[in-house]
């Protein structure tokens, strides 16, 4: 994913008309990378393979890479008219919003297709459906 995330910087470079700045967001990137996939693979040895756990995994991840996304890109908007440091921050915004994209899209049919996970529901129930309420009657 990280090569990935050149694709922002690039695409924001172009659009702002700033040279390429340090760039920092590797690190986040892969970061974001290492921590779905890990916890898609805890899901599956816990539930079974199915496109069902990558699809639950991921929206589970949304708000958090979200929330971090967005608070580094709220942290770099003071620095964008700093003629020394807007190049950073553009670099870093445009990577982290495209990377975050498709850390959330990409990332989840590349893992389905090299993996070679079949698709429809877990084989074993989540431990999440089985806490029903009890009937009282």
């Amino acid at each position: 994913m990280v090569p990935l995330g050149l694709i922002g910087v690039v695409l924001i470079m172009l659009v702002t008309n700033t040279p390429v700045g340090f760039i920092a967001v590797h690190g986040m990137i892969a970061r974001n990378s290492v921590v779905q996939i890990d916890q898609i693979d805890t899901r599956m040895e816990q539930t079974g393979k199915s496109w069902q756990v990558v699809i639950d995994v991921t929206a589970a991840r949304v708000r958090p890479v979200f929330l971090t996304v967005g608070s580094i890109i709220l942290g770099m908007l003071p620095i964008m008219r700093d003629p020394f440091w807007a190049p950073l921050a553009f670099t870093v915004i445009g990577g982290l919003v495209v990377a975050a994209a498709l850390t959330l899209i990409f990332l989840l049919a590349l893992y389905v297709l090299w993996f070679r996970i079949p698709p429809g529901h877990a084989s074993v129930p989540s431990k999440l459906s089985l806490a029903e309420p009890a009937m009282t009657g």
